[in-house]
């Protein structure tokens, strides 16, 4: 049975020192989820640039660096379903990211994507493709699973009717490298998330989930609205079908992480309303 789990990038500002944390995994457990993806950059101290760059886009990764998040989750109940990091430390340090992913006893890696990096230099993602091979199968070599995460960005076109992230998928070794989903992002940039799942098949993993609508107080200034993130059954994306697409394919989780337009600007009140769709659905 797929595990019900929560992106740590959405505990920023719900974690803010020891006891607040322990209270936010509290509640997390409470609302029925099983476990957490942590990211390393938030798991270790952090620094200035990436707390200035995640404060900017409104998502900012807090202090818990300082942490011990391994007896956070203990503590808690909660396991870690998998490790987010950057290709660059994965490249350097293997041996710290492998020693890191059994000490929160998880055997998936997640590169999610790339900074300043053009998906639309078929080269480059050509070679990107390549590192990734390489990566995967040095962590392979230790039992763990490399995964690549998108956002939008990978659904450029690299030449006429293929996209980067075909591409990827294409030039990359299922023995050494697989995928997690984020159905958000393709709905985003205009492109079928089911269709993507259905080609991914059993190479998806993970599966991120979100929901995209829009969210007002009051009537519209214009009648056009911006869509943005919202809590799991609230917005106009098809979740249903693309959960039922990822429990198919035997997913090890499904992985909540919504942006900061939570309700009431409350991460943990957000993901308890999430909570309800996915008891509800993933079944």
């Amino acid at each position: 049975m797929a595990k019900k789990a929560v992106q740590q990038i959405m505990l920023g500002t719900v974690t803010k020192n020891e006891k607040q944390a322990q209270e936010t995994l509290k509640q997390i457990k409470a609302a029925g989820y099983d476990g957490i993806e942590l990211n390393g950059f938030m798991i270790r101290p952090s620094s200035f640039l990436v707390r200035v760059m995640t404060k900017a886009a409104g998502m900012p990764v807090g202090k818990g660096g300082q942490f011990d998040w391994k007896k956070l989750l203990d503590q808690a109940g909660l396991s870690c379903v998998s490790l987010h990091e950057d290709l660059g430390t994965i490249q350097r340090e293997p041996e710290t990211v492998i020693a890191e992913a059994e000490k929160f006893g998880t055997d998936k890696i997640v590169i999610t994507g790339m900074y300043r990096f053009d998906y639309s230099d078929k080269d480059a993602v050509r070679k990107l493709s390549d590192d990734l091979n390489r990566s995967g199968k040095v962590l392979k070599d230790s039992g763990i699973q490399l995964l690549y995460h998108n956002h939008n960005s990978e659904f450029r076109k690299v030449e006429p009717g293929k996209t980067a992230y075909d591409m990827i998928i294409e030039e990359t070794n299922p023995e050494y490298v697989n995928f997690e989903l984020d159905s958000y992002w393709p709905t985003e940039a205009g492109v079928s998330a089911i269709t993507l799942m259905k080609k991914l098949g059993e190479r998806m993993k993970l599966y991120h989930i979100n929901d995209r609508g829009t969210k007002v107080s009051g009537p519209s200034m214009t009648p056009i609205l911006k869509s943005d993130s919202m809590e799991l059954g609230y917005g106009n994306m098809n979740l249903e079908e693309l959960v039922r697409q990822a429990l198919d394919v035997d997913v090890e989780a499904i992985i909540l992480e919504s942006h900061k337009n939570w309700a009431d600007k409350s991460p943990v009140r957000s993901l308890q309303l999430s909570a309800k769709f996915l008891k509800q659905h993933m079944v």
